[in-house]
């Protein structure tokens, strides 16, 4: 069958036409290889994409792109019919036509479709959602390539904690997407104690992979969505304040808060919709921050939930109820005055999993601090707030 191929200069796109499907594709960044023009479009994670991409392009594996020739992609393009994305692709899959509406939405967000497909009516679907839907592993979720299934090793945890051994298989089917808050050029709140500076970003971030060690070990899949290149988990009192933190897939993240909030929202909503549509059923989003008050205010542990969600709801008091019972066994005569609280915020209604937003301390009280920089105390926060997810599964 012959292939007609029209070359589009404004936007370095390509259309390929085969057997009545036409193909997108696109010139790659300088130095860009399959894998990382891949992931530039969220394709990565599916070897089936691969696959496709050296068939459609004519190459074998391990190839290189040639600077200046644009390269077929593995997503299909469909002239949207201004009634569904069912009839347009012609599937009958709810789910599946939910999760593509997701992919255009996430890519539009992300900058690189530059239309939503009802302006332009240009319908992108990824060749691994009609035909390599599965499940990633674990280890794939997080961004590493694992050695083995668990025992395994997860470079993003550091040298010292990379291998994580299986504990149980008490959360299987759960999924957890972890976002530190903050990251990149915005460190958060900033504390200070003798002549350090204490970064938010960096102690929810160092919270937050130990959390996700935690439920790996306990056959869970959980996502890192915020990650730093180099820093694993750190046992160090005082953490170096960097701006190298990127976000799931090495995207960049943005000075601009609102297009912060909603970068990490795309992400975890896009995946989100693609283990929707395989039927996982119990997904949780959890959000690390740590707060910033009056220096003479000490504050517990406390938490937030969406304000109409009975889920949200329920989850934050069951995190709440395990931190008052921790705090009765190990400081009986100190107490525990950590609250849970409905909210608004634009994470916790945007994203779709349910969410709870998480604040460790008042990082300018002298004495909250501590429970930040003592790296046994963040260990224990993780610890705590893992058994607590394990009560909260559904």
């Amino acid at each position: 069958m012959r292939l007609i191929v029209f070359l589009v200069l404004s936007h370095f796109s390509v259309l390929l036409s085969a057997q009545g499907i036409s193909y997108l594709s696109v010139m790659p960044n300088e130095g860009e290889g399959v894998f990382s023009l891949l992931r530039r479009y969220n394709l990565e994670a599916y070897d089936c994409n691969h696959k496709q991409f050296y068939n459609l392009n004519k190459l074998k594996p391990g190839d290189g792109l040639v600077k200046g020739s644009p390269y077929l992609l593995p997503i299909q393009q469909h002239t949207y019919n201004n009634r569904s994305i069912r009839s347009t692709i012609n599937i009958d899959d709810f789910d599946l036509a939910m999760a593509i509406k997701n992919y255009n939405d996430t890519l539009f967000t992300w900058g690189i479709k530059k239309s939503g497909y009802l302006v332009d009516r240009d319908l992108w679907v990824p060749h691994h959602f009609l035909n390599c839907y599965q499940v990633i592993d674990p280890a794939n979720l997080s961004g590493e390539q694992p050695t083995a299934n668990l025992p395994g090793d997860y470079p993003i945890f550091g040298e010292k904690y990379k291998k994580v051994e299986k504990i149980s298989d008490e959360l299987k089917g759960h999924i957890y997407y972890i976002v530190a808050g903050h990251g990149g050029p915005d460190p958060g709140a900033i504390g200070q104690r003798e002549t350090h500076n204490l970064c938010e970003d960096e102690y929810a971030y160092d919270v937050a992979l130990r959390l996700t060690r935690y439920l790996l070990a306990r056959g869970a899949i959980a996502y890192m969505i915020i990650r730093d290149p180099n820093d694993g988990i750190r046992d160090d009192r005082y953490l170096q304040c960097d701006q190298d933190e990127v976000a799931w897939g090495d995207r960049t993240i943005p000075l601009n808060q609102i297009a912060r909030l909603k970068q990490r929202s795309a992400i975890v909503n896009q995946r989100y919709e693609h283990h929707k549509s395989q039927g996982v059923k119990h997904q949780t989003s959890i959000f690390i921050h740590v707060d910033s008050n009056n220096k003479g205010k000490r504050q517990d542990v406390f938490f937030y939930h969406l304000t109409k969600s009975k889920e949200s709801k329920e989850i934050a008091e069951t995190i709440h109820e395990t931190f008052h019972s921790k705090y009765k066994q190990h400081q009986a005569n100190r107490g525990y005055k950590g609250t849970v609280t409905g909210r608004d915020l634009y994470v916790l209604r945007e994203t779709r999993p349910y969410a709870v937003y998480i604040e460790l301390a008042n990082i300018r009280n002298p004495d909250d601090q501590r429970r930040i920089i003592i790296p046994e105390n963040r260990e224990a926060l993780a610890k705590w707030l893992a058994e607590a997810l394990l009560k909260a599964r559904k």
